[in-house]
């Protein structure tokens, strides 16, 4: 069973944490929650609490297929905290999935990581998305190893995107019907 670490920082956007971490678990993916504070009960970006599985700190963060990274104000905590940016490099250097939605990508683009790759991202964030190459129509792209979400109203198109790259588009097309989903 694939294994995703979902990261988790106060202001995170909710629909785009919660939505990835509902669509992976019902795929069957082993997905674990990580704050990026020194407690697990976070604080969204419409103050709702949201209680993560484990501290980030806590974690030997080696063993994942994904990481995912959602956005909202909460991203300025990834984009700061060098052993997450040290970790993304890892699992780019060695093959594994990366995934970023809305403001997130820019995580990406700090560890070096979207040079040449196709990306897409909230409005407003392109420039901090160092390296890449925008696709800004889009509402998810799949460059390689790399998956990125535009923003909250896209995040079970960039669920079923993580879950599709993890267990295959039959998957992935079976938790859209399940949950009645429509493009």
């Amino acid at each position: 069973m694939p294994k995703a670490y979902v990261f988790l920082a106060d202001g995170v956007e909710e629909t785009e944490a919660i939505t990835v971490i509902d669509y992976l678990r019902r795929a069957g993916i082993d997905t674990l929650t990580l704050s990026m504070s020194n407690q697990k009960m976070i604080t969204g970006s419409h103050a709702i609490k949201v209680e993560a599985d484990r501290l980030f700190k806590e974690v030997n963060l080696a063993g994942a297929d994904i990481l995912v990274l959602p956005g909202g104000p909460g991203y300025q905590t990834l984009l700061k905290t060098e052993s997450l940016l040290e970790l993304i490099r890892q699992y780019h250097q060695n093959g594994k999935k990366l995934a970023a939605i809305c403001a997130a990508p820019s995580v990406l683009g700090a560890a070096g990581v979207l040079t040449g790759k196709k990306f897409t991202c909230f409005p407003g964030y392109e420039q901090k998305c160092t390296g890449g190459v925008l696709q800004n129509q889009a509402k998810r792209v799949i460059d390689g190893n790399i998956i990125t979400g535009k923003g909250p109203g896209t995040a079970v198109d960039f669920s079923l995107s993580v879950i599709e790259a993890l267990l295959g588009k039959a998957k992935s097309q079976e938790i859209a019907t399940s949950t009645c989903f429509e493009e």
